[in-house]
């Protein structure tokens, strides 16, 4: 007796398309599980620290920050290679402003790793100067305090910049 067997058809069948569809969603969860590790071991979310306490005193930085306007002042900010920070500060009518006590930090914008602490002295009437290791190109903040002497608790002046230091 012949049997006749019927052709087998290779195709694409039901369990082809179940393994297609949960391969798809394996490999979104897999990429997504790497975004989502990168994304939370390398960005802590902390714009600012206490963001809280420094929202309550917003109105006191605007007003010191009209006040700062208000004495006209202009500065000058140099860093050099070799490391040399150098900050002119003048008046509205040109004359230098004398008698500040004068500090900061010096740091990368993305890491406090490299902050270096800075205390400028006053090295000719209104030229304020400091030292530091020869910092490497690349992108700098300089974030700078200006008081009086006599009165060392007053801040009158704050300077934030950033800067691009060539190769």
């Amino acid at each position: 007796m012949n049997t006749v067997r019927p052709e087998r058809v290779d195709g694409l069948k039901g369990r082809h398309v179940l393994m297609v569809f949960i391969g798809f969603f394996l490999v979104v969860f897999a990429v997504n599980g790497v975004f989502l590790y990168s994304a939370i071991s390398t960005y802590t979310g902390i714009v600012a620290v206490e963001p809280y306490r420094k929202g309550l005193n917003y109105n006191d930085r605007i007003a010191a920050d009209e006040a700062q306007k208000a004495q006209g002042w202009h500065e000058a900010l140099e860093v050099t290679r070799s490391g040399q920070v150098t900050l002119r500060l003048t008046n509205r009518l040109g004359a230098p402003v004398e008698g500040l006590s004068i500090s900061g930090t010096f740091g990368r914008p993305s890491t406090a790793q490299h902050d270096v602490k800075l205390t400028l002295d006053e090295v000719r009437p209104g030229t304020y100067a400091a030292h530091i290791a020869s910092p490497e190109a690349g992108a700098w903040i300089v974030a700078l305090e200006a008081r009086p002497v006599a009165a060392p608790n007053e801040i009158t002046y704050q300077l934030r910049k950033r800067l691009w230091l060539k190769p």
